[in-house]
């Protein structure tokens, strides 16, 4: 996952739909469309960016912008989130009053579209009530902070300084999160217990020696700075996250949901498809999505049936899949087997993928093992710079790793880094003046989690998979994504147990327990994330087939990419658009020829 989704960093990867929907109750906004018609939608865009960058000023980090400051952290209080809401209103009636542009493609179209979206999906979005409840192992606000402070420059005086002044305002970032969720408590808001849990064991991790507040100290190779950085990491921070795993312990888990589905929460049930679109950018309903997800299940079961029967003497499905994690010659023997195993495979991906590309990102992309402090995570992506010289991050699992098997190891590589979110995040990083700089920075969930899956599908075509188990594994990844849909909405609008699910996702995919539960908790506490993937996919997949019946000889697989990454994370009624009309445009030059 890139700079994340309801921004929470970048990638998980954070990045992310920029206009988080996860703000407060709606606000009226009774000006009429007339008030707004006098700006263009460049103005419109450049003051959403300025003010963007200005309520997240770790943006400013992550892609390395030049000329920014580094000295502040996002006002996650509730003031600031009114505040930003009344604004977004604003644009979005200014919006409403320009209209959507008609050239398919043109800067302003690509523009529109993207914030036009964002606005309104954040508004809809605004029922759930996000920002008093999100504190589980997948969506706490150390899931996400403490990474700033690996990229955190520090090359002068003057950015040493700022990093000791954002520093310090890491204990009351961690304050104001207490007592947000105090609020949420006495609402009726929380994140069900089961994914809280672990949450002050893993908060505490932050205190060991290893921890990226301190390691801007180490970093900077200068003792009196990390000094400095040790007593404000003694003094304020660590007492902060001491009080908020006292917080989690004594007070929160007493008090948290037993019950998993978002309906539990006030107006939850209106709050589920909300989220749908929100990361989506689409409306089927749940109903919809679980059907789809059952569907998908079925033919893709059909595919490891084949290779089962060709390789493996006919096994079934669910007896392979239980043993591929458990059996010495499917397992790693070390973490750093793990670490090693999908780097020898990057260089490889990294040639082929050119064959079928005409646009390649200047960042590379390297892959590190998951700190211990989110440990529990299953593989993100984190951005590279604007620029191109700060290479992309694919944060790898790695805990257990006699029970983690290489079968999926492949296609999650694909899926993070060539051809899939590092390319087309790095891609959009680096489009220039060709797009609005808001929309490089946009990350939406349907069409990069769409395109990260689809991805996996493509290093089949071009035989990245080199044995019958990589194979199973890309397969088992499918799977996941297809269950993700019959498990997400059953979660959360059709009663399915944590057990249920669990046990679905063993029987369907070769994903090891452990990270099974952890993605189990996930969908728990992050309602509607999950759907993005197969969603997505299969839109990108339909409109290429849709292509590729239409232009018959005259179809070319790079171009087919090309369109669809050229104008950065598009929604997906977007995509169709632009596929759409290009396919028109391939075929209008065929008869002048």
């Amino acid at each position: 996952m890139p700079f994340q989704t309801h921004i929470r960093l970048v990638p998980p990867a954070l990045l992310l739909v920029l206009l988080s929907a996860c703000e407060l109750s709606n606000i009226d906004d009774s000006r009429s469309n007339a008030e707004y018609s006098h700006r263009t939608i460049e103005e419109i865009a450049d003051e959403v960016l300025a003010a963007t960058m200005d309520r997240h000023p770790s943006m400013r980090t992550f892609y390395s912008i030049e000329n920014s400051r580094h000295d502040r952290l996002f006002d996650n209080s509730l003031n600031g989130l009114t505040t930003w809401q009344v604004k977004e209103d604003e644009w979005l009636s200014e919006l409403n009053a320009v209209g959507e542009p008609q050239e398919v493609g043109s800067r302003d179209w690509v523009t529109y579209g993207i914030l036009h979206e964002s606005l309104e999906s954040s508004q809809e979005a605004r029922i759930c009530r996000k920002e008093l409840w999100e504190t589980s192992t997948a969506t706490a606000w150390y899931t996400s902070l403490p990474f700033i402070f690996d990229i955190q420059p520090l090359d002068s005086e003057d950015l040493k300084d700022q990093a000791l002044k954002r520093l310090r305002q890491v204990d009351n970032f961690i304050d104001t999160e207490i007592e947000n969720l105090k609020l949420g408590l006495s609402l009726g808001y929380s994140s069900p217990r089961v994914t809280v849990e672990a949450v002050p064991s893993e908060a505490r991790a932050l205190l060991e020696k290893n921890s990226p507040f301190l390691g801007i100290g180490i970093r900077a190779n200068d003792e009196f700075f990390k000094g400095k950085v040790q007593k404000i990491f003694d003094e304020e921070i660590a007492p902060a996250v001491h009080r908020f795993a006292a917080f989690i312990e004594k007070d929160y888990l007493n008090k948290a949901r037993k019950d998993l589905s978002i309906r539990f929460n006030p107006n939850g049930s209106e709050c589920y498809p909300a989220l749908v679109r929100s990361f989506v950018t689409i409306k089927p309903s749940a109903d919809q999505i679980h059907v789809l997800g059952l569907q998908q299940i079925k033919k893709i079961r059909v595919e490891m049936e084949a290779i089962l029967s060709e390789h493996y003497s006919g096994e079934s499905i669910e007896k392979f899949l239980r043993r591929v994690n458990l059996d010495r010659e499917f397992t790693f023997r070390s973490e750093e087997e793990v670490v090693q195993y999908s780097r020898d495979a990057l260089d490889t991906a990294r040639k082929e993928v050119a064959k079928v590309f005409g646009l390649m990102p200047k960042a590379d992309v390297e892959i590190k093992p998951y700190p211990d402090f989110a440990a529990s995570g299953v593989g993100e992506y984190h951005s590279s710079s604007e620029d191109g010289s700060r290479p992309g991050i694919f944060y790898i699992a790695v805990k257990d790793p006699e029970h983690r098997s290489r079968a999926s190891q492949l296609s999650t590589l694909y899926h993070e880094t060539y051809p899939g979110h590092h390319m087309q995040g790095a891609i959009a990083l680096e489009l220039g003046n060709k797009v609005h700089s808001f929309v490089r920075y946009t990350y939406n969930a349907g069409y990069g989690e769409g395109w990260g899956l689809y991805s996996e599908r493509l290093a089949q075509e071009l035989s990245l998979y080199k044995t019958p188990l990589d194979l199973m594994g890309m397969l088992s990844d499918q799977a996941a994504r297809a269950a993700r849909l019959v498990i997400d909405s059953g979660i959360h609008t059709k009663g399915w147990t944590r057990q249920q699910s669990i046990d679905y996702m063993l029987n369907n995919t070769g994903w090891a327990k452990v990270d099974i539960e952890n993605d189990i908790n996930r969908y728990i506490s992050w309602p509607a994330q999950a759907n993005a993937y197969m969603l997505g996919m299969l839109e990108i997949r339909r409109l290429r087939d849709f292509a590729e019946q239409e232009l018959a000889d005259n179809f070319d697989l790079s171009d087919f990419h090309d369109r669809v990454l050229e104008n950065g994370s598009m929604t997906l009624p977007m995509t169709e658009k632009a596929i759409l009309s290009w396919v028109a445009n391939k075929q209008s030059e065929a008869r002048i020829e």
